[in-house]
């Protein structure tokens, strides 16, 4: 066996290597798994013990020398491409700049609308998307009748109506966090919602079957109507501008007495009437009211001490008139071209 080592290092020193392709050739013939070498070390394994050391040690020097001329040729060869590509490389010229990503529309706008709250006081309070029949309808002075529990408005998982907490949703707004955040603690409480719903809704250029809120609660001693009035008025000029017009319309809403909806001029035409306010000249963002004694009463709160008021926004529809956007399904095809020009209001 000391004669073969002896004979395979001549050849490894004489194997003629100018190109990758005889470099693969020597490699694949002597460091491969079937190559020489893995079976001189198969043939050293049945050796007498009284031979093995000198055998090995010659075994070795064999691997270390081919896998060294192997290396420095790989090296050289790496080394030649390298300096191939550079020589048609000018290094002066300047660098081909990064695209820079921006965020969503409707993350920009999230964050504009927690900023200004966040100002006056307000926290941010988080809940489950998924959630049971108390928190999501009946907490919140939802009959068992009312339409919004039927499958043409909600998404709904379980039908548990025998079972302890009732039927499970997606939820369709984001008043459930209200509920536990008023389960949580005891008042005064200065919250506001954010999050996605979910709604069994037709899809359409002012409408989607998910969309974003951002509700908001204040419960104390003595709130009254005209508190949330001032607050959503002070919202409005801080996101719109000074010059945005406000107007209040009673309206219905099960956890809020007295309720009403609350309109702006449309940012799209400037209150002239265009396809986004029907040509009504007004946008309704949002819906807002007293809470219900009862609901207080639900989560635990003295409505003879307490009072408080709630509102709720859908960011898309805003987002709509903020960047002056025609259609609300836009916002959430992944279209590049839409979303680069939101690069510059990084916030």
């Amino acid at each position: 066996m000391l004669d073969s080592i002896e004979i395979y290092l001549g050849e490894i020193r004489n194997f003629p290597i100018a190109n990758l392709e005889e470099l693969e050739k020597f490699r694949l013939h002597y460091l491969s798994k079937k190559g020489i070498i893995p079976q001189l070390f198969e043939q050293f394994k049945a050796l007498e013990p009284s031979q093995r050391k000198e055998v090995g040690q010659k075994l070795n020097i064999l691997k270390k020398e081919t896998e060294s001329r192997f290396q420095s040729h790989k090296d050289e060869f790496e080394s030649q491409v390298v300096d191939s590509y550079m020589e048609g490389l000018d290094l002066t010229l300047p660098g081909k700049p990064e695209k820079i990503g921006s965020r969503h529309p409707i993350s920009i706008l999230r964050k504009e609308v927690i900023d200004i709250f966040s100002r006056i006081g307000f926290i941010v309070a988080q809940g489950p998307e998924i959630e049971d029949d108390w928190h999501n309808f009946s907490a919140l002075n939802f009959p068992p009748e009312h339409p919004a529990r039927d499958m043409q408005d909600t998404f709904f998982i379980e039908k548990n109506e025998n079972k302890e907490g009732g039927d499970i949703a997606l939820r369709t707004h984001t008043s459930s966090v209200q509920i536990r955040y008023m389960e949580s603690g005891k008042p005064p409480f200065r919250a506001i919602m954010p999050g996605r719903v979910y709604r069994n809704e037709a899809i359409s250029s002012r409408s989607n079957c998910f969309f974003h809120q951002i509700e908001g609660l204040y419960v104390d001693k003595g709130v009254s109507f005209a508190d949330l009035k001032q607050t959503l008025f002070y919202f409005v000029q801080e996101l719109f501008g000074k010059n945005t017009k406000i107007r209040f319309r009673p309206s219905y809403f099960p956890f809020t007495e007295p309720s009403a909806e609350m309109d702006i001029t449309c940012q799209n035409c400037g209150g002239k009437g265009c396809a986004i306010c029907k040509h009504s000249g007004w946008v309704e963002i949002l819906g807002c009211g007293m809470i219900d004694p009862q609901v207080l009463i639900n989560c635990h709160i003295d409505p003879e001490e307490y009072s408080g008021y709630a509102f709720g926004l859908g960011i898309d529809r805003m987002a709509l008139n903020r960047f002056k956007v025609s259609d609300i399904r836009i916002f959430f095809e992944n279209d590049i071209r839409f979303l680069s020009q939101f690069s510059s209001l990084l916030v």
